[in-house]
């Protein structure tokens, strides 16, 4: 049983200095704001409340959310809304690849809200997406960044079979605080599916946000726990309250302790460590698309 959200009695906290965002809304963000709109599309940029849309859409770079925008799970660090989702629509991978097409993109990035009512949770519409993609623009790389799958391998291998240059999992949280903060979710299930993943053949990553009440050495834990799966590439990044129904925000890590666990991630063997107060699992994405290093 999940013990209850330890609820603020007063204001959240506010950001540190450090946490500096330009609100800027340039051509490109307004571009990528009537695309997706023209096309019925949905971002993870938009749904999640990422702190980096301004950046990013500014850019040229945007997460796209498949499967439609109602996760069947509560997780309690999560904006994304939660409830019954609708049926599954099946032009999606299409309009996806056009908006794509349309923007140019050297890479693209695709997530999904959990479909726990889906005999494959929805690993069909990522492999018709990554297929679309493909069609489209063939010189776009592709990185998923898929749920568990409630630990379907069948589903996991129907993804890995496109070959998407990185396929991301999120652990996001330590062992300790997992089935609290992720009630329908399991710690070892997500590093079986990274595992597995890689096993398959796949460039396997995943992400951590911090803040919500880890100790430093459970972070630790869980960076040794990714190396064990040969997880080739990590992000770090800071925890946000969405709202004061979320899971408050307990710490504000400094950027040079961020710095430090990029350190530490990459005396690990991580190929690649994206570790900062505003990282998030797609932040400077294109640039960890390319080859390991030798």
């Amino acid at each position: 049983m999940s013990r209850p959200i330890p609820m603020l009695q007063e204001p959240r906290p506010r950001l540190p200095a450090w946490f500096k965002v330009e609100l800027r809304q340039g051509p490109d963000y307004q571009e990528i704001r009537r695309l997706t709109q023209d096309l019925n599309l949905h971002t993870i940029c938009e749904e999640a409340r990422c702190p980096n849309v301004w950046e990013c859409w500014n850019s040229r770079t945007a997460t796209f959310l498949i499967l439609g925008d109602i996760c069947t799970r509560r997780c309690h660090y999560c904006a994304v809304t939660t409830g019954r989702p609708l049926p599954l629509d099946e032009t999606e991978p299409e309009r996806v690849a056009a908006a794509i097409k349309a923007l140019a993109l050297r890479h693209a990035v695709i997530t999904s809200v959990n479909r726990d009512e889906l005999p494959d949770g929805g690993a069909r519409i990522f492999a018709e997406t990554i297929r679309a993609i493909r069609r489209a623009l063939p010189t776009c790389t592709v990185e998923v960044l898929i749920p568990d799958f409630l630990g379907d391998l069948v589903a996991l291998a129907a993804v890995v079979a496109e070959e998407p240059e990185i396929l991301n999992h999120n652990i996001e949280t330590v062992r300790r605080l997992f089935p609290t903060v992720r009630p329908q979710g399991k710690y070892d299930r997500s590093l079986t599916l990274l595992d597995r993943a890689k096993r398959m053949g796949a460039r396997t990553k995943s992400g951590l946000i911090v803040g919500m009440g880890e100790a430093a050495e459970e972070v630790r834990e869980v960076m040794r726990d990714l190396r064990a799966v040969e997880c080739d590439i990590m992000t770090i990044g800071q925890y946000l309250q969405p709202t004061k129904a979320h899971w408050p925000v307990v710490r504000f890590y400094p950027p040079e302790e961020f710095r430090l666990l990029k350190e530490e991630g990459l005396a690990l063997g991580f190929h690649h460590v994206e570790s900062g107060p505003l990282v998030r699992s797609s932040y400077h994405a294109e640039q960890q698309a390319g080859p390991p290093p030798a």
